[in-house]
């Protein structure tokens, strides 16, 4: 039996509604939304709202091939009034849909076909239709064809479609007889009640010439016919805007001849009158939309939504999902408290009883399930994110890893009776496995039920304005000029009004303006479908009894519906995260664990004192949450001492709160006296220093003041959220009666009280959520604490592929007297390993290396030893590793401990892999040789070949090029103290500089892009690294002109300029959705560029620090003669520190010096590096600033 034949038994109610006598006559039932993705123009909210201004009683949705739309459309329709009718556009296949070919005889790949639900029945058959068009049919398109539609029409009104339906292509084709046999085909298979054809005038001179043949078709075939305008946009002047979408749908330009276009400017949402005008001649197509809108009565139940969870069978001697769940979540309450007090037995009960209340237990068993078997396959489980870490039950269950009780989490945050939806539980997974539990969910509840979702990337600010330019032919620099000044999150409008330099830019040619008005009607429009990150549904019997089904070539199997859909039918969703952090954790363990054999992060103290200290210190990088320079520097003034202490760190550092920080760093410090807005609050904010942080804290109010029950106080949160004024005044009224009864509070007082948590629930974070990821930054601080070299060991195997983080990580390590050895053929492994107490380079790590091939290199020596030379490595490889591959490793320096100079074995690698190739022949091995071709001849006893000085084969240039960062040293560190001295920037602290303000910055050249303006002056966009950052550094015309033979590859500059802020951003944690606020996205405009080897020139004074202790110690005589070897114009001076750490300045006036390399070396060798210090200014500026703001404007 066909997997769609099984019985449909699902919450959809049939309501046969009698026409109202007040309906006008003509029903829109050909119309695209967004959803026909880069082709329609029309949002769902606004096509609908429009129908209801033009006083329509209903209305239909038929996009091309797919229902994406439908229940988001239903809802919107419903909302305003309107007879919401679900269709869709399908695309038919001329024979065979698994047919993929095209034929002459026929060549168009598909015809289109119109398609209506009459009903629950027709509902889903067109679930089935267009999910098979994609399953099995899509090619180009997602097609059905006549075979499906004869098996699945049951329900469905038809209609023939636009000019590329079947029979107006035969029509077009001058083949009456071709057209007679499509038209009574489809009136065959769905009968001649339900099938009509449909006649058009949206413009078209081709549909102005068939439609006499379809009056004369239609009376020949008894079929009634059917006036629809195939809407793709509300107005008419939105046909430019659909006409740029399909230039961006097909990579084309307005100006482009050969291109997809509708050739036309009717195809907009008319209305009755003027349709009745264009088919005056036709009067009954019009009132046929009528009679076919009064039998489109299909009414899906979703206000009153019942929930379709998948039945989960309890072991024996349990025959109810309740009862199973009560017996373990009472067990797990005994394990996880000792004693057990009424309080916990209160709490769980009453959980339990709103679970069995809802039916959710079933919900929370499946939950509980998958992440038991995930923990019985050794895959790293997070403690709980989201609000479910506020459920008992759920840490009676071991789902989440957070007390709630201990800290103060909420149930009703999490579900409440009053609130009638699914329970959130988001679950995160080590990322390297997650697939891992997917695979099981698949398994245990059938692969038929369980898919991934879809989600729309939608058209955000930028890409509109890059993707219309490109449409319209506008260079891309311009576009570039114009996109980089939108900040990002910002939409259009908004940046308009308030990025002064962008309006002016927009109002200084009319192809901006028009660039401009088109970009911000296409902004947030859906432009392509993709499968969710994370979400997974799970339905009770197959998928397609409940929802369709998407996929195209290289994509999972999703669900048409998305996340908010599938919550509007009551599927079941959960969320399988994937979090790197958890899969740094696991590592980690593992390699403490070859010391400390029973180790386990969940045994730790939460009361660490190392760990405390170094957060205190803010050196948390690698430490989850806390890493940015943000955080850093709000860990050491808030000085955390408690668990209590990081979870209002990670609530407070995001939009919003950020204002409370002073305050609450204040008030924990005890520079501030802690203040309550009213006595009663000093229960619910105490742990906050009497500020309001977290929801939570928002509904405690609302308990302790007016009165409210928990889920009460979450109904009033939501509300406080969604600020609706109705709604809000309601909840006022509430509140202001409450405070008086309950706790006799003025109704001034309740206002005033009703105020502050209204503001404070606007943007509050969950507190639940925050505990279960400050116990993840609480561990990571742990681990890099107490057993520093395992964990940044593990957090470089958790980003191989990635160089700035593996740069950021190995520049770390070494601040921390970490040693990372280099990478090394005979004793690297895959991952990064611990060596005798340091850290040993993994091989998968380096450029052009693989996992894949990390493991044969390896797998090789442990089966047949360590390899002897460059030549044993290429003969034991062939075919594993390719020559990009061997490069890498020579440039990395693996294979130093056979030749340590590397541009020698780069120079005779031809030669070496000629000669392995040869060895293989006689192998006569059919294994694929992926070492180049070799000319017979290049084989023999030739002596090695010379090696060209002038070869880019430099320690930094290879390393560069191997690592992706500098690894042994950076061509910095020689300047480090010219570094410190001229007070250049780092990179990393750009973005949180003002606009416009004047900084120096050091760096290597890493990349370099000429442009050109529109007034034809060069420009040039430099990318400049230092120790552990990049930024761009824009370079114009006239300071480019004088400082060219500056600006090339590896050239180490200064750069003197302005700091640029293009956007302030909030960014989502790396795989984990989490959200932290950051600086804005920066650039420098130079204004002087200097030879960073010359920096010397600018060094005044050369100083040497000493304590008073040290003076006996230090030989004075051998100071002196060193700085006498090295005469100069720099002053030096000595700085000498006291015991009471006073400091005493002398200048060595007899001394004044050259600062050179020697001369450092020498001093550093008898007073040691950290006692040297150099100071100094860069010259001023002589450029012409205003030639670099014009010419960027221009």
């Amino acid at each position: 039996m066909n997997m769609f034949d099984s019985e449909i038994e699902v919450g959809y109610i049939i309501i046969n509604m009698p026409p109202d006598k007040k309906q006008g006559d003509f029903v829109h039932l050909h119309v695209h939304s967004e959803y026909s993705l880069l082709d329609g123009a029309a949002r769902i909210e606004e096509l609908v709202m429009r129908a209801k201004e033009m006083g329509m009683s209903a209305l239909a949705l038929t996009d091309h091939g797919n229902m994406f739309g439908a229940i988001k459309f239903y809802k919107a329709a419903q909302k305003l009034g309107i007879k919401p009718i679900i269709g869709a556009e399908v695309y038919i296949a001329p024979r065979d849909r698994r047919e993929r070919e095209i034929r002459r005889d026929i060549p168009e790949a598909s015809f289109h076909l119109t398609l209506l639900c009459k009903n629950e029945v027709g509902y889903h058959n067109l679930i089935k239709l267009v999910s098979l068009g994609y399953l099995e049919g899509f090619y180009y398109k997602p097609r059905v064809d006549k075979e499906l539609l004869g098996k699945y029409h049951e329900g469905l009104i038809a209609l023939s479609g636009c000019l590329k339906g079947e029979v107006n292509y035969y029509l077009l084709q001058g083949d009456q007889q071709g057209a007679m046999n499509a038209a009574a085909s489809y009136q065959e298979i769905f009968g001649a009640d339900d099938f009509y054809l449909e006649v058009m005038r949206t413009g078209l001179r081709e549909q102005e010439q068939i439609i006499p043949q379809l009056v004369e078709l239609a009376q020949t075939l008894d079929i009634r016919l059917v006036a629809t305008n195939d809407c793709h946009y509300l107005r008419p002047e939105d046909a430019r805007v659909q006409d740029v979408l399909l230039c961006i749908q097909t990579g084309k330009r307005l100006k482009d001849k050969d291109r997809l276009r509708l050739n036309a400017s009717g195809y907009y949402l008319r209305s009755e009158a003027e349709m009745r005008d264009l088919f005056k001649d036709l009067p009954d197509a019009i009132k046929a939309t009528r009679a076919i809108a009064d039998r489109c009565n299909l009414l899906l139940d979703i206000e009153k939504v019942r929930f379709q969870l998948p039945a989960f069978t309890p072991p024996a001697p349990f025959t109810d999902e309740f009862e199973y769940l009560a017996h373990l979540a009472r067990e797990g309450l005994k394990k996880r408290y000792q004693p057990v007090s009424r309080e916990h037995i209160k709490r769980l009960e009453y959980e339990l009883s709103v679970i069995k209340k809802m039916g959710f237990a079933g919900y929370f068993l499946i939950v509980r399930d998958i992440i038991e078997q995930a923990r019985n396959r050794k895959i790293p489980v997070g403690p709980g994110r989201g609000s479910a870490g506020g459920s008992l039950v759920l840490y009676c269950l071991g789902v989440t890893e957070i007390d709630p009780m201990k800290y103060g989490l909420l149930f009703e945050r999490f579900l409440s009776p009053e609130r009638i939806t699914l329970p959130d539980v988001d679950i995160d997974f080590a990322d390297a496995r997650r697939a891992e539990v997917i695979e099981y969910i698949r398994q245990r509840y059938g692969n038929d039920s369980v898919a991934q979702i879809i989600t729309f990337g939608t058209m955000q600010a930028r890409l509109a304005v890059r993707d219309v330019a490109r449409v319209l032919d506008i260079p891309i620099p311009e576009a570039d000029q114009i996109a980089k000044l939108i900040p990002m999150g910002m939409e259009l409008q908004k940046a308009e009004k308030e990025i002064t330099e962008l309006g002016m830019l927009i109002r200084s040619r009319p192809q901006y303006q028009e660039l401009w008005n088109i970009a911000k009607k296409i902004e947030g429009l859906h432009r392509h479908a993709s499968v969710h990150a994370s979400a997974v549904v799970i339905t009770p019997r197959p998928l397609l009894e409940f929802v369709p089904l998407y996929k195209v070539p290289d994509t999972e199997v999703c669900t048409q519906y998305d996340m908010h859909s599938l919550d509007d039918i009551g599927l079941l969703k959960i969320d399988i995260l994937g979090l790197r952090t958890l899969t740094v954790i696991d590592e980690a363990e593992k390699l403490i664990r070859l010391k400390e054999e029973n180790f386990s992060v969940k045994g730790i103290s939460i009361e660490d004192k190392k760990t405390y200290e170094l957060l205190r210190r803010g050196d948390t990088i690698g430490v989850f949450q806390l890493e940015s320079e943000g955080m850093r520097d709000l860990c050491q003034k808030i000085r955390p001492e408690k668990l209590e202490h990081i979870i209002a760190l990670i609530a407070l550092y995001r939009p919003g709160p950020m204002e409370l920080i002073p305050n609450y760093i204040a008030r924990k410090n005890g520079v501030e006296p802690v203040r309550y807005d009213h006595s009663l609050l000093e229960q619910v904010c105490q742990e906050t220093y009497g500020i309001m942080i977290y929801q939570e804290q928002v509904m405690q109010a609302a308990r302790v003041l007016a009165g409210y029950t928990l889920a009460q106080a979450d109904i009033l949160r939501r509300a406080m959220g969604k600020k609706k004024p109705e709604e809000m005044a309601a909840q006022r009224e509430n509140f202001i009666t409450g405070c008086r009864k309950h706790a006799g509070i003025t109704p001034d007082q309740a206002n005033a009280i009703f105020d502050i948590l209204e503001k404070f629930a606007g943007y509050g974070f969950n507190k639940s959520h925050a505990a279960g990821y400050a116990y993840l930054s609480y561990i990571t601080a742990y681990l890099k604490a107490n057993y520093p070299v395992e964990f940044i060991s593990a957090a470089l195997t958790s980003e191989l592929g990635n160089s700035d983080k593996l740069a950021k990580f190995v520049a770390e390590a070494r601040r921390l007297g970490i040693t990372i050895l280099p990478p090394d053929i005979n004793a690297s492994a895959v991952n990064f390993i611990i060596d005798d107490g340091k850290v040993r380079y993994g091989l998968a790590g380096l450029k052009n290396i693989g996992v894949g091939a990390a493991e044969a290199i390896v797998q090789e020596r442990k089966e047949r030893g360590p390899f002897r030379h460059l030549l044993d490595f290429l003969q034991r490889m062939r075919g594993k590793v390719n020559r990009k591959a061997v490069e890498s490793l020579i440039k990395a320096g693996a294979f130093d401990l056979f030749e340590p100079n590397r541009g020698k074995l780069l120079a005779n690698l031809e030669k070496e892999m000629a000669k392995a190739a040869s060895e293989r022949l006689l192998y006569r091995d059919k294994q694929y040789n992926l070492f180049e071709p070799i000319e017979a001849q290049a084989v023999g006893g030739e002596s090695p070949a010379p090696v060209n000085p002038d070869e880019d084969s430099s320690v930094f240039s290879c390393e560069k090029q191997a690592f992706g960062f500098y690894f042994s040293s950076h061509p910095l560190e020689k300047y480090q103290l010219e570094y410190q001295a001229l007070g250049l920037l780092p990179l990393d602290q750009i973005s949180a500089r003002t606009d416009n303000q004047l900084v120096a910055v050091g760096g290597v050249i890493a990349d370099l892009k000429n442009r050109r303006d529109r007034k034809n002056r060069d420009y040039m966009i430099v990318k400049l690294e230092d120790f552990n950052s990049a930024i761009e550094v824009m370079v114009f015309s006239d300071l480019l002109e004088a400082k060219r033979e500056l600006l090339f590859p590896e050239k180490m500059i200064i750069v003197r300029g302005r700091v640029k802020i293009r956007a302030r951003a909030v960014i989502a944690d790396n795989k984990s959705g989490d959200i932290s606020p950051t600086g804005g996205v920066g650039q420098i405009f130079a204004e002087d560029i200097v030879d960073f080897t010359k920096a010397r020139d600018f060094i005044s004074a050369l100083f040497i620090k000493l304590t008073f202790e040290e003076l006996d110690q230090i030989k004075g005589d051998d100071i002196k003669q060193v700085l006498k070897r090295y005469p100069g114009k720099v002053a030096v001076y000595l700085i000498i520190t006291n015991p009471d750490g006073t400091r005493r300045k002398f200048r060595l006036k007899q001394y004044s010096v050259r600062i050179e390399d020697k001369l450092l070396w020498e001093l550093s060798r008898i007073v040691g590096t950290e006692r040297l210090a150099l100071t100094g200014s860069l010259p001023l500026s002589s450029v012409n600033r205003h030639q670099r703001r014009e010419q960027f404007n221009s």
